[in-house]
């Protein structure tokens, strides 16, 4: 064995030596880190031997990598033993931080967006009623959009003012009314759906308009229907989302694919009618737009107005919340703001 060997063996006795006589003046937590630091750590004299053990000759490497191996395997037994001699409190750790007689912190619970739990009660009236639940994309054609619907060439919405536009053809749908179209076109009558979905119109942002919208639209095509049933079906919806005092009204109105139509009205939600600053001191507020479906809308589908009638509706999803849940700004569902958020 070379003197360089003989060296290296005598350090490694030194250091189990300096190690387990420093061990006995361990006494906390901040003094065996300390000892695990000069005993253990990176920079200590163990990291110093393991670097040199390279530089011994070859036949000596045997025996001081094996010395070296059981020193390490010492100390860290030693460090062991010290926590266990310590115990939790004294040796800092993280069990020692933990009381297991406080009551536990309890997770938040998530819960629905305002404009989910709105969509949700919409979609369950009506399943109730027997419609059905229809989607459709949310990039369309002008047919589906416009034309099948009964809008003119020159109608404003059509204008890029009005509509985003992806280019010639296609566009982001102003309405979820494409989806009924779609429906018509595979299925024949008597058909009941409601199509809910997300919408696109190029509104400047304020309180009441945004450019990305939700909405309900509602479509019933059987024999023998009638304006009463429209009525009658829009009154339960109001009184079910807004309570059994809740009064209703028509009012004539033009849209494109109904005829007649009307813009559906209930008695505020703040004042019962009397007259406030929520509506304006009219006693009235707008939910929905509404109407018999016009012949032309029919036939563009291949079904006989003769034969056929129908009544359609649509509504906003946010402007139902707005006004169930008292909301003045339309901007609040999109902002994340947590503390409006976590009321509902």
């Amino acid at each position: 064995m070379t003197e360089d060997a003989k060296k290296f063996l005598a350090e490694v006795t030194a250091l189990k030596t300096a190690a387990e006589k420093a061990a006995t003046a361990v006494s906390d937590g901040k003094a065996l880190e300390r000892w695990r630091i000069e005993f253990l750590g990176r920079k200590s004299p163990l990291g110093r031997l393991s670097k040199s053990l390279t530089s011994l000759a070859e036949g000596d490497r045997p025996a001081a990598g094996k010395a070296l191996n059981e020193l390490r395997a010492d100390l860290k037994a030693e460090y062991e033993s010290l926590q266990k001699r310590l115990g939790p409190k004294k040796a800092g750790t993280d069990e020692a931080r933990l009381d297991y007689t406080l009551p536990g912190v309890q997770p938040p619970i998530g819960t629905l967006h305002p404009l989910t739990k709105t969509y949700y009660e919409i979609t369950a009236f009506f399943a109730s009623l027997g419609f059905n639940v229809a989607h459709g994309p949310e990039v369309e054609d002008e047919f589906h959009n416009f034309g099948a619907l009964n809008f003119p060439p020159d109608h404003p919405s059509r204008d890029a003012q009005d509509t985003l536009y992806v280019n010639d053809e296609w566009l982001l749908r102003t309405h979820t009314s494409p989806a009924q179209i779609r429906v018509m076109l595979e299925q024949r009558p008597p058909l009941r759906v409601i199509v809910p979905g997300r919408c696109f119109r190029a509104d400047a942002v304020d309180a009441s308009h945004y450019p990305v919208f939700h909405q309900v639209e509602g479509l019933l095509v059987d024999e023998n229907v009638s304006l009463g049933d429209l009525k009658g079906t829009l009154t339960a919806f109001a009184e079910y989302i807004f309570g059994p005092d809740t009064k209703m009204r028509f009012r004539p109105h033009f849209f494109p694919f109904t005829e007649p139509s009307a813009e559906v009205d209930i008695s505020c939600v703040v004042c019962g009618g009397e007259g406030c600053r929520t509506c304006g001191g009219k006693g009235w507020l707008e939910i929905a737009g509404a109407g018999m479906v016009h012949p032309n809308v029919f036939r563009n589908v291949g079904y006989d107005p003769e034969q056929w009638a129908g009544y359609a509706f649509g509504m906003g999803v946010e402007r139902i919340a707005m006004l169930k849940y008292g909301i003045d700004d339309i901007r609040l569902f999109y902002e994340n703001d947590f503390a409006f958020l976590k009321q509902f």
